[in-house]
């Protein structure tokens, strides 16, 4: 039986980049804990200092298919390109210029919400082309 996993962002503001990722995947932020009306009384009731309440944020997948996503503060920022990124599916068996068409679409759409455009590789046989982009904080993803 396959392991459940979560991916996980060191990030210098989790709620700003959990409501990135949220929109950008059709996600969600993870409910607070039953019993609360939002995060801000679950941290409170809790004894978390008001300075600390954006330590830490998560999205998941409505359908629950997909892996939960997890955000947490860390003090330094990034300094090199990623080892591991994610793959965004947003044309996902298209092919050719109506594959690319799907892909600037999506890339303008994310744009729109604060991820900036790198590059595009052309589909050349090989490959079938993709948009290389980076979330608000400079993480690197790739539309495919």
């Amino acid at each position: 039986m396959a392991k459940e996993f979560q991916v996980t962002y060191d990030c210098a503001d989790p709620g700003a980049l959990a409501a990135f990722w949220a929109q950008a995947l059709s996600y969600r932020i993870a409910p607070p804990p039953e019993g609360f009306p939002d995060w801000t009384a679950a941290l409170t009731a809790w004894g978390v200092p008001p300075e600390n309440h954006n330590d830490r944020s998560a999205i998941t997948d409505p359908d629950g298919r997909g892996p939960r996503v997890f955000f947490q503060k860390v003090p330094e920022g990034k300094t090199a390109k990623n080892r591991v990124h994610l793959d965004v599916r947003a044309a996902p068996g298209l092919t050719g210029d109506e594959r690319m068409a799907v892909l600037e679409e999506e890339a303008a759409r994310l744009e729109g919400l604060g991820a900036k455009r790198q590059y595009r590789l052309e589909p050349d046989g090989m490959d079938e082309g993709i948009i290389v982009m980076v979330d608000p904080e400079g993480n690197e993803f790739c539309l495919d």
